[in-house]
């Protein structure tokens, strides 16, 4: 639907919204790449059963968690630049700022866990150290990014519709309870590791020290953002990306937590509950690829 409430194809047409700032096109390309490669890198050695994490780790499965959810999320990233809109893009984008300013303040925050502090052996201490680096102008450059993208008007024609726009394929009624559960949980989760690793880091079903806390509080803080900001949007065209990167973080995931399955107390109520939220995570990717697939066949899209 459009401003005006006429019909308009799910895939064609002018979208309303800002454009979508070069910076931010160039970033989310430069993180997914940076991405693919540590991530599968962390992921990798995790399931050879190595922590070659940029802080030193009691396992190998945070670190690996980490890993999948960078390599998970980096096809999505890389594929930004098809957004016609920043708010197609805004739901993996937000997100995705809150990781890299995240996890740099995490690896300050825990400088003395660092590979290169403990005197690890010279890949993982060289390692750790353009991990530092490379978050930090990463981090930097995303909070300009964003500031810039918000300092790009919306089109002129646009703006006296702005306050009326009807979605062109809202999500349905029945999603929006569960993504809301779903949001929290991880937002709360997130939260919680981040803010009070001492407390929560013990009810994690698995040992990690407070870097790891920390680092995994981010991930589930910036998966939380994620889903509220897809219940926000309340239109599937503007969540194209993100559909992408859900189901595809949790599958990593998945892979990473059956590896090393006996390591985890599945029969804790944190471990019945990561279950959950793991297949909350798929089945919303799943779905909302089906919802909006459905839509561009109903509006000849």
């Amino acid at each position: 639907m459009s401003t005006t409430g006429e019909r308009t194809p799910v895939d064609g047409g002018t979208p309303d919204g800002r454009e979508l700032s070069p910076g931010v096109v160039v970033l989310s390309g430069v993180v997914g790449g940076v991405g693919l490669a540590v991530g599968l890198l962390l992921a990798g050695t995790s399931l050879a059963g190595y922590a070659a994490g940029a802080w030193v780790s009691p396992e190998a499965l945070s670190p690996g968690l980490l890993g999948a959810a960078m390599a998970g999320v980096a096809p999505a990233l890389l594929t930004l630049g098809r957004a016609r809109v920043w708010e197609e893009a805004r739901s993996l984008v937000l997100p995705l700022v809150t990781v890299l300013v995240g996890l740099f303040a995490v690896s300050l925050l825990n400088a003395g866990s660092l590979q290169a502090a403990e005197g690890r052996p010279l890949f993982l201490a060289l390692f750790s150290l353009g991990w530092v680096a490379v978050l930090g102008v990463l981090a930097l450059g995303a909070v300009g990014c964003l500031a810039a993208q918000y300092r790009r008007p919306a089109r002129p024609e646009r703006l006296a519709d702005a306050g009326r726009r009807v979605p062109v394929a809202p999500l349905p009624g029945w999603s929006k309870p569960p993504l809301a559960v779903l949001g929290s949980g991880w937002l709360g989760i997130g939260a919680g590791l981040l803010v009070f690793p001492a407390f929560w880091g013990p009810l994690v079903p698995w040992t990690v020290n407070r870097a790891d806390a920390q680092g995994l509080g981010v991930w589930a803080l910036a998966l939380g953002v994620g889903v509220l900001a897809s219940l926000a949007e309340d239109d599937l065209t503007r969540l194209r990306p993100a559909l992408g990167a859900v189901p595809a973080v949790a599958l990593a995931a998945a892979v990473v937590l059956a590896v090393h399955a006996p390591e985890v107390d599945w029969t804790s109520g944190p471990g019945a509950s990561l279950v959950a939220l793991l297949a909350g995570l798929l089945a919303t990717g799943v779905s909302g690829r089906w919802l909006l697939n459905g839509a561009s066949r109903a509006t000849g899209g």
